[in-house]
């Protein structure tokens, strides 16, 4: 059964974006939008080559921020602000998947690239808040980017998280490949299965598959 492959974890790690939301609600897009803009001021390019060097650095160094810190030592606080300055009213309430977390034995923690305010307004509009132990943001990690697996480390040690008897649940599947090595169960949260040695599970409904979960 799933539910005995979850009988040693005592913490519990969501992604947000694509993962605690649907992705077909297209929250994202907003952000991308905005992130083209920002990216067009600060290098002073046209939309055509903004947008591709916001997806070539999203693929090439875990995010466009990264991307841009490392190849333009871009500030990333007023990035952060600029690129989450989106209408979060699209962002339906989900009270089915909260109580579904908030049933969850042991320590419940959301942890984002994006920021942390951000994340908490997210949370808020999920009708969310409240139910996890912490919130991570990308600035917990130093601005390093998940995938880096230095990035989880430094999260988890403040945390105090331990990974041996932690799950991780993410829609990124290169997002899961650290958390893996780590020692985590790992679940891939998407509409489309991808397959890797590092993915233990995969589900297109968060709801369903936590409620295999409960003991």
């Amino acid at each position: 059964m799933v539910a005995d492959s979850f009988s040693h974890v005592r913490g519990w790690v969501f992604d947000l974006d694509n993962t605690l939301y649907p992705p077909e609600i297209r929250l994202f897009d907003q952000i991308e939008q905005r992130m083209t803009d920002f990216v067009m001021r600060e290098l002073k390019v046209d939309h055509a080559i903004a947008n591709k060097l916001r997806h070539d650095y999203w693929a090439t160094y875990g995010t466009t921020l990264a991307g841009l810190m490392r190849c333009h030592d871009i500030d990333p606080v007023p990035y952060l602000k600029a690129v989450h300055d989106i209408d979060f009213s699209v962002i339906p309430p989900d009270h089915d998947l909260r109580d579904r977390i908030a049933d969850l034995p042991g320590r419940r923690i959301v942890y984002t690239n994006g920021s942390r305010d951000y994340a908490l307004q997210v949370l808020n509009a999920r009708g969310m808040a409240g139910i996890f132990d912490a919130v991570y943001g990308v600035e917990h990690a130093g601005y390093r980017p998940k995938p880096e697996h230095a990035a989880f480390a430094q999260v988890f040690e403040q945390d105090g998280l331990d990974s041996r008897h932690a799950a991780m649940f993410e829609d990124d599947p290169r997002n899961l490949a650290a958390p893996f090595e780590m020692g985590m169960r790992t679940v891939h949260v998407a509409p489309a299965r991808h397959d890797a040695p590092f993915i233990h599970h995969h589900t297109d409904d968060l709801t369903g598959f936590l409620a295999l979960l409960a003991r």
